[in-house]
């Protein structure tokens, strides 16, 4: 093996993906646990750390680094997590310090949304972009910004919840404290609960979109409602950042057929004071792997290896 390997930790709030990945982007090995986060978080650590060992042993390797991704707000420089609405009981858990002790290397966190935005610029489908907003479109919308190659920081280190920026300020109260924000109006849970408003049962979102695949009224109808706003959304982007790129993924983005041309249809109408027509809106290129790929590009990217 020429060239470092790095280990790779993708913490989400159902499972944490472990991996090792080299420095083109090819994952050796690869395995996962449950995050089961009301077990505690030195039993996450533990299950973690064992999956990493065991993948090690098989392969015969020793990595430079372990890079990290995960669901926040976390330390992009101590690596200690805040208060995680996903991960109870997380609060001022020192991840970083916790897996340099336990594997002696150098580790590197950033947020998840963050951490795929270096994996898609890198190796994905923002590949030679320097300026890139990577979506995701799931259970919630995040956000990570690449400006010059580099990650946006907040103050304080924060990372932005552009998820959370108001399009409707009549629309549906979010967890947040606002109403009509973007995530309450273009997640997976915003079309479940328009579709749940409009009807006795209860659909996923996949469901939904099938739905709608099949000619049904109400569920086009839905899916026309996400797409408008999720487009309005990208909108907000292309006006307030003109990136070279922006990247989409999440659960949402499988039913891309139904919601990206309305979307992107909106952006190009409405986006009329910047060159919109500069910015291509596509959808990821690591397909599922991005959150374990991101990770590793964590660590190579803080080594300056990429």
């Amino acid at each position: 093996m020429s060239g470092p390997v790095a280990g790779a930790v993708d913490i989400g709030g159902t499972k944490i993906a472990v991996g090792i990945v080299d420095e083109q982007g090819s994952i050796l090995a690869q395995g996962e646990t449950p995050t089961s986060p009301e077990l505690g978080y030195q039993a996450g650590l533990a299950r973690t750390s064992a999956v990493l060992r065991r993948l090690l042993d098989e392969c015969g390797l020793s990595i430079a680094g372990i890079g990290v991704g995960s669901t926040g707000p976390i330390d992009p420089q101590t690596g200690v997590y805040g208060e995680v609405g996903t991960l109870p009981g997380w609060q001022g858990a020192p991840l970083a310090a916790d897996l340099e002790r336990l594997f002696g290397v150098r580790v590197a966190v950033e947020n998840d949304a963050d951490a795929t935005a270096l994996g898609e610029a890198a190796w994905g489908a923002g590949r030679g972009s320097r300026s890139l907003l990577y979506v995701t479109i799931s259970t919630g919308i995040g956000v990570g910004i690449l400006l010059d190659g580099r990650i946006y920081r907040g103050a304080g280190g924060a990372h932005p919840e552009i998820g959370h920026h108001i399009l409707d300020a009549s629309g549906p109260a979010c967890y947040c404290g606002a109403n009509g924000c973007w995530e309450s109006l273009a997640s997976g849970p915003a079309l479940e609960a328009w579709m749940s408003s409009q009807r006795d049962d209860v659909l996923s979102a996949r469901q939904i979109c099938e739905l709608a695949r099949r000619g049904e009224p109400l569920a086009l109808q839905a899916v026309h409602r996400e797409a408008r706003y999720l487009g309005l959304g990208l909108a907000n982007l292309v006006t307030m950042f003109c990136p070279q790129t922006i990247v989409l993924g999440g659960g949402m983005m499988h039913s891309a057929d139904l919601l990206l041309a309305p979307a992107v249809d909106v952006v190009r109408r409405i986006c009329t004071q910047v060159p919109a027509e500069n910015t291509s809106i596509v959808l990821a290129g690591l397909g599922a792997q991005c959150g374990l790929l991101g990770a590793a590009c964590v660590w190579f990217h803080r080594a300056g290896l990429l």
